[in-house]
């Protein structure tokens, strides 16, 4: 329903999440609706912050330790921390350690006007520049790539990201949700993939439109065009590159050379999608499961 990062205060919780028009329902008046007789009380401080992401630091790598992953017959794949490391996303204010792929960096609740104290150590980039930075980490975020009511939590990466317990109560989707961790089988993932054109493989690509199909194409001696069942879909994309719902078959079939993935821009034109793997994921993350 929602994508959500929860900073801790001595005050209570800050809760950051895409307010964008989606099926959900407004978060505020959704947690408002189940206060009942609960001493909590819930406000909009959306004019208060803004949100910073930084990376790339000697001090993130401080922390930025090796994960482990614990893996389940279905493709289900989660990190788990060490005891030394009981709370990976770490006790500043204000302030997360993001953990959803190695190189992330940090993530940042700064008060309007203002900068995040060690700016002078970095360099500041637009928006576009986190955005490509995400991408090529295979992290998906926000309504866009991970459409509320419809995304499935494990085709989303939301296992990998470290976003799920399978060992928690009641939540929404959590029946399915653990079905599918016990007894299910994951057949689609988020990639980050370069988009190309075949006619100018070191062309630029302008951003397409989101949820546009990518289909598995590949021929016979004939030449004759097969299309295997189901097709993907492109989801954030920008200057080339971008995020892509794939199916884990035409994924393992793309790699061994025995499809090409294809999709059109808005003008009908053929484009070609290269997906890769992000260098952190285990195997277990993006091989199709046996039946």
């Amino acid at each position: 329903m929602y994508d959500v990062f929860l900073y801790g205060t001595a005050n209570g919780y800050l809760l950051e999440y895409d307010s964008r028009t989606s099926e959900a329902p407004s978060l505020l008046s959704y947690l408002k609706r189940h206060v009942l007789r609960s001493k909590v009380k819930f406000r909009d401080v959306t004019d208060e912050f803004d949100v910073w992401a930084a990376w790339g630091s000697s001090q993130d790598i401080v922390w930025q330790t090796k994960r482990q992953w614990s893996k389940a017959r279905s493709g289900v794949v989660e990190p788990f921390w060490p005891e030394s490391d009981p709370w990976p996303w770490g006790s500043q204010e204000h302030v997360i350690h993001d953990r959803r792929a190695d190189g992330m960096g940090r993530r940042l609740l700064v008060k309007k006007s203002e900068l995040p104290q060690d700016k002078a150590s970095y360099d500041l980039k637009p928006h576009a520049d986190y955005v490509l930075h995400r991408i090529s980490n295979g992290v998906p975020e926000g309504v866009t790539d991970i459409p509320p009511m419809h995304a499935f939590p494990m085709d989303s990466n939301l296992d990998l990201m470290g976003g799920l317990d399978f060992r928690k109560g009641c939540y929404v989707g959590q029946e399915l949700t653990v079905r599918t961790y016990h007894t299910g089988v994951v057949r689609k993932r988020i990639l980050p993939i370069r988009i190309l054109d075949p006619s100018n493989p070191e062309s630029t690509i302008p951003s397409l439109p989101d949820h546009i199909d990518i289909k598995a194409v590949k021929s016979n001696v004939e030449g004759q065009g097969i299309k295997p069942r189901g097709s993907g879909k492109l989801l954030t994309n920008q200057d080339s590159y971008g995020l892509a719902l794939l199916r884990l078959e035409h994924l393992a079939s793309f790699f061994a050379g025995d499809v090409k993935l294809e999709l059109e821009d808005p003008k009908g034109k053929k484009l070609l999608a290269e997906p890769w793997v992000p260098p952190s994921w285990p195997d277990e993350a993006h091989s199709p499961i046996k039946e």
